[in-house]
């Protein structure tokens, strides 16, 4: 049996490790676009704030592909994939990888912005090792920088250049900060909480362009005046890293659409990580929940089955932990559902602690949470809504879980 993998990312190792664990033996291809070794990408932003060395992005030893008789083909994006010649098609191989049993981990790509002179020096994304290298290189001669989104990507970057003592200002297209993490009122918890720390957050406003001369020097908005930086980061969030993967053979929408086995509609073909599209436990329906530790699993669940034991998932689930300055967040499950979608909901919150709690209900089972401060039970929420238990009241009392809801709402 001959594996090939594209992506060395979590998910890609883990389903190497899956497969090695069951295949002692099968020849194993892993196809990754980085050279760096397999590294823990959310603590790229710890890098750029000075709190963790480079060093220490490595998550797997420089020995790991020979310990586990992995054939490494790294610094090559694939091009193409050929589900009858089962064969993958990328820079170097003319002939292509040959395969019997496929995994697609290839993680996904910043969203592109629409706007002039993104050519400039001095406009970065922060989705790599070597992303971040490059602005380090850079920060030295950086005074004022502009980061446009405000999602967790756009608020980490922006958190590390403050920490580095550079002068921020913040674009959001949306109302609130995180919309797509937490509710309106979070959100603006959220906000006050960037303001009060100094950070010039603009909400309902973007860059239309960018100008100088060869260096960046500013950006032109939408609300039609100009602001002065001479870094720009961008951070719109990210897509399934899909354009080689055969739409007219693989199903598609916003990432591949697998089955419980991490498995394509082609046979031998899966899927994992921020480029799959699996069962949402919260939403019930098909989501990309592009996170670390669903990668992990979904990875591992990927690489049984390839080598042959049926092991299922019953679904993904979002869930988030941040803390932004002094502020501490979580959330899981839908948190801000349609009102017409008739769940129930549970808040409160409390101004003089800055705590803020929000339960979302779908009949009897929770769906949804948002914490902000003391986010100690965060952990029990989530499990909850991974369970999908039936929650037995008993006025304010759970009777499956003997959790009181007065409890978690002070």
């Amino acid at each position: 049996m001959e594996y090939v993998i594209i992506g060395n990312g979590v998910a890609g190792i883990h389903a190497a490790e899956a497969i090695r664990r069951q295949d002692p033996a099968g020849p194993i291809t892993l196809v990754g676009d980085e050279t760096f070794l397999p590294y823990c990408r959310p603590m790229i932003s710890m890098v750029l704030e000075g709190a963790v060395p480079m060093e220490r992005l490595p998550i797997r030893g420089a020995d790991y592909y020979e310990k586990l008789g992995i054939t490494p083909v790294l610094g090559r994006r694939v091009t193409s994939i050929d589900v009858d010649a089962r064969r993958v098609h990328l820079p170097g191989h003319p002939a292509g990888i040959p395969f019997d049993r496929l995994l697609i981990a290839s993680g996904a790509d910043p969203r592109p912005i629409k706007a002039d002179g993104l050519d400039l020096e001095g406009i970065f994304y922060m989705r790599t090792e070597a992303q971040v290298r490059a602005m380090l290189e850079t920060l030295p001669s950086v005074k004022n920088a502009l980061v446009l989104g405000g999602g967790l990507v756009g608020f980490k970057a922006a958190y590390g250049l403050v920490r580095r003592g550079v002068r921020v200002t913040q674009l959001i297209r949306s109302d609130y900060p995180l919309s797509m993490q937490v509710d309106r009122t979070a959100g603006e918890m959220i906000l006050a909480e960037l303001v009060r720390k100094g950070l010039d957050v603009r909400v309902g406003v973007a860059a239309t362009g960018f100008f100088g001369r060869g260096r960046v020097e500013g950006a032109r908005l939408s609300d039609g005046s100009e602001l002065g930086c001479d870094m720009v980061v961008i951070g719109k969030g990210v897509l399934p890293a899909l354009s080689f993967v055969p739409r007219d053979r693989i199903d598609i929408d916003l990432g591949i659409l697998v089955d419980a086995h991490m498995e394509t509609c082609v046979p031998g073909i899966y899927a994992a990580g921020d480029a799959a599209e699996f069962f949402d436990i919260a939403r019930k329906t098909r989501w990309v929940n592009a996170i670390w530790p669903e990668a992990v699993i979904q990875g591992r669940t990927a690489g049984m089955n390839m080598a042959g034991r049926p092991v299922a998932l019953q679904g993904s689930l979002s869930r988030n932990v941040i803390r932004i300055f002094d502020m501490d967040i979580m959330t899981g499950g839908w948190v801000d559902p349609p009102d017409s979608e008739g769940f129930q909901v549970v808040r409160r919150i409390d101004r003089r602690s800055g705590a803020y709690r929000k339960l979302v209900l779908d009949g009897d089972r929770l769906v949804g949470a948002v914490m902000v401060n003391h986010i100690e039970q965060g952990g029990l929420l989530i499990a909850l809504i991974q369970r999908q238990a039936p929650l037995r009241m008993s006025g304010e009392k759970l009777i499956s879980t003997g959790f009181n809801y007065r409890q978690l709402l002070n």
